[in-house]
Formats: C-alpha cells, structure tokens, sequence
C-alpha cells in the first residue's frame, strides 16, 4: 500500500488527525460534500441503497457514518435497525440533529465509536456500509476485519469510496480539479485549509479498483459486485461473509 496520508503535518496517530479535522468542518461538511461533488454523491448513495435493499436486511450498520445521509437513505431499505457509528462527534452531532428532524431516531441511532474497535458482538448485523470512511482508516484491514467480524454469515459490506478515473480526459479533468479547484472551494467555506488538501491526497494514496478488491479477499471477504460510477470518479464495492 501506499504511504499514508495525514490530514495535519503535525504529531498523533492518523485516526486522532481524521477525528480533529471532521470535528474541525462539521458545521460545513454537507454544504461543502455537495457543492463539491456538483450533487452527484445522491445518486451514488441510491446505488448503495437500492443494492442493500435487495437483501433485506433487518440489522444494518453503517460505519464511518458522518452526518447520517447514508443512514437516512438507509431507511428505503426496509430495516428494522439501523446503527451509525464515528470517529468525530462534531459529525454525530449534525447527524443527530438530520435524524431527528426527519422522525427517524427510533430507527436510526448514531454513536461514537471506533471503525477498527467495534463495540458490537460477532454476527450482529446483516449488512454493513461504509461511504467515503474507508480511505481514512488508519489500519485499513484491521477496519475490514472488525466488520467481517460483526457481520452475520451470508451478510455483505457495501463500500461507496472515491477512485481514480483512468480513461482521457476524464482522468486529466479530475486530477486537475481535485488537485487545484477543490482544496480552494473547501478552505473557503471551511475555514480549514488541510482538510480539502488532504481529500486529494488520501484518494491518490488509497487503493483503489482490483487493488482495493484483493485486499477485501484478504480480509475473508467472498467477491461480491465492483461498479465504477461516473467514468470511475468512485466505485462500489462489495463484499460477502
């Protein structure tokens, strides 16, 4: 793998950098995520939902949630529970607030947690999620194993994470706004200039494609479904206990 990837050219482990910064942009993340991503990420998020629905899942854990969006569309896929967890309370707190305001805190419950240490029996959940958190594990197998862990045998893991588009000019267009238009938009709105550096940086870093998919195997993981979306500027992937 490649080296990793710090959000702060400063002392402390990459998982206390990851929960400062999303602490830090909280407030903003979702106006940021989707002016960002021109609004394309709802869509990509429907795809991953309409895939878990088709299992039924009863138990869903969606981890690295963030501000809950994921969590919330969860709720088309018929679960009776859904559980998100963070690094970051700032983000929880704005995920709180989101699941409240739409009804669904008796469904949908979010608590602070550690994606590599999860606080949750083996085979708990049918399902598990993760959209744009993988990238920033600071042990990503060990991340990949706690949920192999707390997944029910037959239960699947779909990840939602950028990659990198290959064919011309889409791969010249993106690198080109990755690298130059977005960090400026972020650290307008944001007030952090680290953190839409470090986007770009951690995508270049992660695996991604095949690489990401032979790791999963690694991890135990049966080969499920991998689908680029929009010319390759993320994919889903899945994975089956």
């Amino acid at each position: 793998m490649s080296q990793e990837v710090k959000p702060y050219q400063a002392d402390g482990s990459k998982k206390e950098q990851v929960a400062e910064m999303f602490d830090n942009i909280s407030k903003r993340y979702d106006l940021l995520n989707h002016v960002l991503s021109l609004s394309i990420d709802k869509g990509w998020r429907k795809k991953v939902v309409k895939m878990v629905k088709a299992r039924n899942p009863e138990m869903i854990l969606d981890v690295a949630t963030g501000t809950a969006d994921l969590a919330i569309a969860l709720e088309k896929s018929g679960a009776q529970a859904i559980t998100g967890i963070d690094i970051s309370n700032g983000m929880l707190e704005v995920g709180r607030k989101k699941v409240a305001d739409k009804g669904l805190s008796k469904l949908i419950t979010l608590k602070q947690a550690d994606s590599e240490n999860l606080p949750f029996a083996d085979n708990t959940f049918d399902a598990i999620t993760v959209a744009f958190g993988v990238r920033n594990f600071e042990n990503l197998k060990q991340g990949l194993k706690e949920m192999y862990r707390v997944l029910k045998p037959g239960g699947h893991l779909v990840v939602l994470e950028f990659s990198q588009p290959q064919a011309f000019p889409m791969k010249q267009l993106y690198n080109f706004y990755f690298k130059n238009i977005l960090p400026g938009i972020g650290k307008l709105i944001s007030k952090d200039s680290r953190a839409y550096t470090y986007l770009p940086e951690s995508v270049q870093a992660f695996p991604h494609g095949e690489a990401f998919m032979k790791i999963m195997g690694e991890c135990q993981y049966k080969r499920g479904a991998r689908i680029p979306l929009t010319f390759g500027i993320a994919s889903i992937y899945e994975g089956i206990k």
